[in-house]
């Protein structure tokens, strides 16, 4: 299983800093960033940013948990911007007794493109709640 932690990143346009996830370590941002280089897709590269926490509707933990979103997916990345509306990245959220599984990655403002092999990503569900919760109290 991967690890997941939180990271605050320098503040983009929504002048407050943004929360990048890291899965075992890496940024999820260069895991994309790889991801879409390898795979062609334009644009790419440094485009997306982590997430403003004061622009989510909810707690940290409803929005990782995928209950903040009633189409089935979440905004995992935001815009370089900062602004998560912006050029988000959206996944499926899983979350069982044992595990939080994101999958099903997509880039809403480009309908084709094919995020099939990126992902999926399986945490311990004890250990990304207790990261979530220390980005909750940060």
């Amino acid at each position: 299983m991967a690890t997941l932690r939180f990271a605050f990143h320098p503040p983009g346009e929504t002048g407050g800093p943004v929360a990048v996830p890291y899965v075992d370590d890496v940024a999820l941002t260069d895991l994309l960033d790889r991801f879409e280089l390898a795979a062609g897709m334009s644009p790419a590269g440094d485009a997306y940013g982590g997430l403003d926490p004061r622009s989510l509707s909810g707690t940290m933990t409803g929005h990782f948990h995928g209950l903040e979103f009633g189409e089935g997916k979440t905004p995992v990345l935001g815009c370089a911007c900062g602004h998560w509306g912006c050029w988000p990245l959206l996944a499926r959220i899983t979350v069982t007794g044992d595990e939080v599984v994101w999958d099903a990655f997509e880039q809403p403002h480009r309908a084709k493109r094919d995020y099939r092999g990126f992902g999926p990503f399986r945490f311990a569900r004890a250990q990304y709640d207790a990261a979530v919760l220390r980005l909750e109290s940060a």
